[in-house]
């Protein structure tokens, strides 16, 4: 900007004025913009970065407890966010465990990148490690807009017309050196030191004076009505901060919530856990002190018996909560006789219900009733169901099974007089791990997961169950609906099979549980059988091609080499071509049992295994053989 010396001094002051004040509010302006824009960046970054580390504090559990329903219900919290565009929680492996998506066109990358934060095409993605114990159970991704742009332009559009008030300013004020100018600054200082002390915007400068002095007032109450408007904007973006806050506190409350949850089924389980293991511990002693008293041992062989199963049903709960969680379940529908269902399950629960010395009333419908369903997940339900009636009845209660048919439905209802269930509770008594607070003891409190597990198990078969009870110390009622097939085909008449060969195998036993596989081999043995134990892979591989064996039963977790590499290398020797080859391990998943399959077994057992199970397998040898062939 060039100064004539020509030009009047008051031409060159107000030229000086307004080309200073110019340069100084650009350059303020400048800096301003680029303060502003970074300290955008860093807080639309941080923002969501804090965000991601919440959404991993809430799935973890879920990540842990493979519950991908319960992570995306986290993952729906993040709607009050509209800014959010698509988020996802990936497990440890990269997989895809749970979406969320604000429109169905959003993107969401298949496999997760490092952890950390980019800017590209106007959005923001983030991925955060979850660490749970130290250890990275998997991974969050958010994606959300970034208004940089729309930033720039509306603080430029303010900084603009700021810069364009402030130079006509100066050069009003340039232009009126005189007393006609101090009157109406003194009165805009007043005015803009009463809006400092009182924080009131709606203050304005008096006069209606014309020319530069009236815009001068004018621009100076324009610009209170601009704060003013940006301080209402504040008061509301501070409203939406503190409800932001509360969303955050009721999720970090959740999170609080599972993690008790969480502490009180692992306590609970290994209570429940403990609970068998004191008599099976009390058995052994028994046995060993006493082997000579055939009663006695006897009855601590029953015992031990009892309580085995007692471990081995909890554990099933679990691992079929686990697979109907994952959607890994099926079932096996066949028509079903329902006195048939009802006698399975009598048949595992009858005993815990003379235990508690109780009294069991069954009234059922004297003409045939027919099921399309799986039958022993139907036993289940009902056993579910009858053992809970005992487990929370006082002794010498009654707990009863009564099953009629209205039109195409079965009404089945599990009554009981024990501890009832109060109002609050009646509709979360089937959610996961929860458990009513009764007088009984711990002991009986159980895992929380039979009725969870039965209601899923109803839901497979088309029906509903539903939870009544007058109140605490009323007793309650389970009533199950299912459909029923109303003109049901004659079920074919079994084939009677043995399943217990009287011929004599040569057995090969491979298990690093030395009292496990000593103990199968000594029944064996006794039976006839040629017996070779080993507790290693490469042993076992040798023994097999020296011994030839026609059935091998094989741990998968072997020192030194697996069962699957060990089968494999068996199925490979010219003399093991037809050995029936059975895995025997603690892993029950149907993964599981692909892999052994594809290992080479015929068949998959889950430890602990019984003899009969045994028996079975070594009556079917002619079966295999024929399907070999």
């Amino acid at each position: 900007m060039v100064v004539r010396d020509g030009g009047t001094v008051r031409g060159k002051l107000i030229l000086m004025a307004v080309a200073t004040t110019f340069v100084a509010l650009l350059a303020a302006s400048v800096a301003m913009l680029l303060f502003d824009l970074r300290a955008f960046q860093r807080y639309w970054t941080d923002d969501l970065m804090t965000q991601a580390d919440i959404m991993a504090r809430v799935t973890a559990p879920a990540l842990a407890f493979n519950d991908e329903e319960t992570a995306r219900q986290n993952l729906a919290v993040l709607r009050v966010r509209p800014q959010i565009l698509a988020a996802a929680v990936y497990t440890s492996d990269g997989t895809r465990f749970a979406t969320y998506a604000s429109a169905p066109n959003q993107t969401i990358p298949a496999r997760p990148a490092p952890s950390g934060y980019r800017i590209e095409a106007g959005e923001v993605a983030v991925f955060r490690n979850i660490v749970e114990n130290g250890e990275m159970v998997g991974t969050v991704y958010l994606r959300s807009r970034y208004g940089l742009f729309d930033r720039l332009v509306s603080y430029g559009a303010i900084l603009g017309a700021v810069m364009l008030g402030a130079l006509l300013i100066a050069g009003l004020v340039a232009s009126r050196l005189q007393a006609a100018i101090t009157r109406p600054l003194a009165a805009v200082t007043n005015v803009a030191r009463q809006v400092v002390q009182r924080r009131d915007f709606t203050l304005r400068v008096p006069g209606n004076d014309s020319g530069e002095i009236g815009v001068l007032v004018a621009a100076f109450n324009d610009m209170l009505a601009e704060i003013g408007r940006r301080s209402h904007a504040l008061q509301e973006a501070n409203a939406t901060l503190e409800h932001e806050m509360q969303v955050r506190q009721r999720a970090e409350e959740a999170l609080r919530l599972a993690d008790r949850r969480k502490d009180e089924f692992l306590a609970t389980l290994a209570h429940e856990l403990r609970n068998p293991l004191a008599p099976i511990r009390t058995g052994l002693d028994i046995l060993r002190l006493r082997s000579g008293d055939a009663q006695a041992t006897q009855r601590a062989t029953d015992i031990m018996e009892r309580q085995l199963r007692q471990m081995v049903r909890l554990v099933d709960d679990l691992l079929d909560v686990s697979r109907i969680n994952t959607g890994k379940f099926t079932i096996k529908s066949g028509r079903v006789e329902l006195k048939a269902v009802v006698n399975d399950a009598l048949e595992v629960v009858r005993p815990y219900i003379e235990l508690h010395g109780h009294e069991l009333t069954i009234d059922l419908p004297d003409r045939p009733v027919f099921l399309n369903g799986d039958a022993t997940r139907l036993a289940q339900i009902l056993s579910n169901l009858l053992n809970n009636a005992a487990k929370y009845t006082n002794r010498g209660g009654r707990v009863g099974l009564k099953a009629t048919v209205d039109d195409r439905t079965l009404n089945l209802v599990v009554s009981d007089t024990g501890i009832g269930i109060a109002p609050d509770m009646l509709d979360t008594v089937f959610e996961m791990f929860v458990q009513v607070d009764s007088t009984l003891e711990r002991s009986n409190a159980g895992l929380g997961v039979g009725l969870s597990l039965a209601r899923k198990l109803v839901e497979l078969h088309g029906g509903t169950i539903e939870a009544h009870s007058a109140g605490v110390g009323h007793g309650s009622q389970f009533v199950v609906r299912l459909p029923i097939v109303v003109e049901p085909e004659l079920p074919a008449k079994p084939t009677p099979m043995s399943f217990i060969s009287a011929e004599t195998y040569r057995i090969l036993l491979a298990d690093d549980n030395v009292d496990f596989v000593n103990s199968i081999g000594a029944l064996l043995t006794a039976m006839g059988h040629s017996v070779v134990i080993t507790h290693n892979g490469p042993d076992a591989l040798a023994a097999a091609k020296r011994f030839c064996p026609d059935y091998a039963f094989l741990d998968i977790g072997l020192p030194q080499m697996s069962g699957y590499d060990l089968a494999r290398g068996i199925r490979d020797l010219s003399c093991c071509t037809m050995t029936v080859m059975v895995a025997v391990t603690g892993w029950g998943q149907e993964k599981d049992r692909q892999l052994a399959f594809e290992a080479g077994f015929d068949h998959h057992m889950v430890k602990p295994v019984r003899f009969e199970q045994i028996e079975e397998i070594l009556g079917n040898r002619s079966i295999i053989k024929k399907l070999r062939t």
